[in-house]
């Protein structure tokens, strides 16, 4: 891409084209400014998900590359600093959803995202589960059996709650392992027998 926006460049620049290359000029724009759209579109859903807009935009980034990164073009790309580009490209790859890659002949480091959305989607939702429902089901745990007269009003209104709570988060996290196990002709044929 930045080769093809370079030539874009060149040929803008000298004021001297031909049709064709005034057509690849136009194409190159549009395309550039539709990456940059997307990036910074999965940056904001990426704060939503709960990680930092510019690990979203990594991603993102690597998501509608057609080759391999290197840790320089993610930096010259969306215009940040090393460390901020290793330290997010390092979190991505934590989540599983970026990979290394070796370019042939190449000493760099350069990174590929997996294409699947599907897969993307699953392995968010682990990362989410593992960091916010696990950790939560784990308190509830521990706070199901407090100590108390069972016949306190406040004892037995605060058990019944985390009861209630922990019940909810159970099937939530039922919901969820089967959702990321699931094949996603499967999920999406049972979500439809929903709704008939």
């Amino acid at each position: 891409m930045i080769q093809q926006v370079n030539r874009a460049q060149e040929i803008l620049f000298s004021n001297n084209f031909e049709n064709s290359e005034i057509i690849f000029l136009l194409c190159v724009m549009k395309l550039a400014e539709a990456k940059e759209q997307f990036i910074q579109q999965w940056g904001i859903l990426g704060s939503q998900w709960g990680i930092n807009r510019t690990m979203a935009q990594v991603h993102a980034l690597l998501l509608v590359s057609n080759e391999p990164l290197s840790t320089d073009d993610i930096m010259e790309q969306l215009n940040i600093s090393r460390g901020n580009a290793n330290m997010n490209v390092r979190d991505l790859i934590d989540w599983q959803l970026v990979d290394k890659v070796i370019v042939s002949g190449d000493r760099k480091e350069y990174f590929t995202a997996d294409k699947d959305i599907w897969k993307v989607a699953t392995k968010i939702m682990y990362q989410r589960k593992k960091r916010e429902l696990d950790p939560m089901l784990k308190v509830l745990d521990k706070l199901s059996d407090i100590e108390g007269d069972k016949r306190n009003a406040d004892v037995k209104a605060f058990t019944e709650t985390i009861a209630n709570v922990q019940k909810f988060a159970g099937h939530a996290e039922k919901t969820l392992d089967t959702v990321i196990k699931a094949e996603e002709n499967w999920f999406f044929s049972n979500f439809m027998k929903l709704f008939k």
